[in-house]
């Protein structure tokens, strides 16, 4: 297929599964798509990774939801068709598209690749762009201007890669910028859901000593042996706790339920970092005295930019890194947000769009 400009053609019908209030329940869905601008990339959706702030959103959690909401933002698919101004892909390409599909692309942070700290960025699903709403994928196809698509390498399985769209660089990110990265170094991760599994494989990719801290002591083997973590703590085990004080270079907490801190700092050295990954509804307590006496930050970080998203995807088939996943048929992804809210999931649901949604 030759590329194409749209500019003045009509919408596109799609179709998905959506949310229409905040009691989050998805069905069956018809909605429109723009149609391929000079600049746009469009990709039929072979796979879409369900993440936790899918189902905080389409249960208006945050307070920001606006509905019809048709979630999913770890998106893969095969291009279908290009605009006559893009140059980066081609009709037939492996691709993907994360958490951002827009940016101003004129600020200090996108000219730094930043995209995702952008005052004026537009998320992949519930961003209003000029009185239209953007629709996720949980859909059946994507269109999206080419500067936010990533180019998924061959050697990676779609569905094993979704995850990393989301999950992936919201650990990779945090590792690179905090400087938690350097062979050798003792890194503790928070939680081992979604996020955390994927910082264990990306830490040990970067040839990193990797402490699982869990509150459950019966994720153990899953964490050293499925996963290759060196140590296991458990959280709520004194004796283990103060055994470990002062032996990390850093921790990711990826945690979104609402937790102390206080015993994580605890755990790094002096000028130790804590970075903060998952969102709790609740804010946390931050007390001065051991941050201060430890020299220690406290930091946060959301998902990497474009550039940064690109590089992951490259490290993680440079090492064979995907998500350990549950595939499921798109009619059964009310049951699988019950069992993620129950954290009942190993450790990432993908949804078979290709094979599995019908008009």
């Amino acid at each position: 297929m030759a590329s194409v400009d749209h500019k003045n053609e009509h919408p596109i019908a799609a179709y998905g599964y959506a949310s229409r209030d905040s009691s989050g329940h998805l069905s069956p869905f018809h909605f429109s798509r723009r149609a391929t601008g000079e600049t746009d990339v469009a990709f039929n959706i072979t796979y879409c990774g369900i993440c936790h702030s899918d189902l905080h959103y389409i249960k208006n959690e945050w307070g920001n939801a606006t509905y019809p909401a048709v979630p999913g933002h770890e998106i893969v698919g095969i291009v279908t068709e290009v605009g006559s101004k893009v140059t980066k892909y081609k009709v037939g390409d492996r691709v993907g598209v994360g958490c951002l599909v827009q940016s101003c692309r004129s600020c200090t942070n996108c000219a730094d690749n930043l995209e995702s700290y952008c005052p004026r960025y537009t998320v992949t699903f519930g961003s209003n762009v000029d009185g239209t709403m953007t629709y996720g994928g949980y859909s059946n196809f994507m269109v999206c201007d080419e500067h936010f698509i990533i180019s998924i390498p061959d050697n990676l399985p779609f569905d094993g890669t979704a995850p990393l769209l989301c999950a992936g660089i919201s650990v990779y990110s945090p590792l690179k910028y905090y400087g938690l990265d350097k062979p050798g170094m003792h890194v503790g991760v928070v939680g081992l859901g979604g996020l955390g599994h994927m910082a264990v494989k990306f830490a040990k990719a970067m040839g990193l000593r990797v402490t699982v801290i869990s509150t459950s002591p019966n994720k153990k083997a899953e964490a050293m042996d499925r996963l290759g973590a060196d140590d296991f703590l458990v959280s709520g085990d004194t004796e283990q706790m103060q055994g470990a004080m002062g032996t990390m270079d850093g921790i990711i907490d990826t945690v979104s339920a609402t937790h102390s801190i206080v015993p994580l700092l605890a755990l790094v050295k002096t000028n130790g970092k804590v970075v903060l990954v998952g969102l709790p509804e609740k804010p946390l307590e931050l007390p001065a005295f051991p941050v201060i006496m430890g020299r220690k930050l406290v930091g946060g970080s959301a998902s990497g930019g474009i550039k940064e998203t690109q590089e992951m995807m490259d490290f993680a088939a440079k090492h064979n890194i995907t998500a350990d996943i549950e595939v499921i048929p798109i009619d059964y992804v009310n049951t699988a947000m019950e069992r993620l809210l129950k954290s009942d999931v190993k450790y990432r649901f993908v949804i078979d769009i290709a094979n599995t949604l019908k008009p």
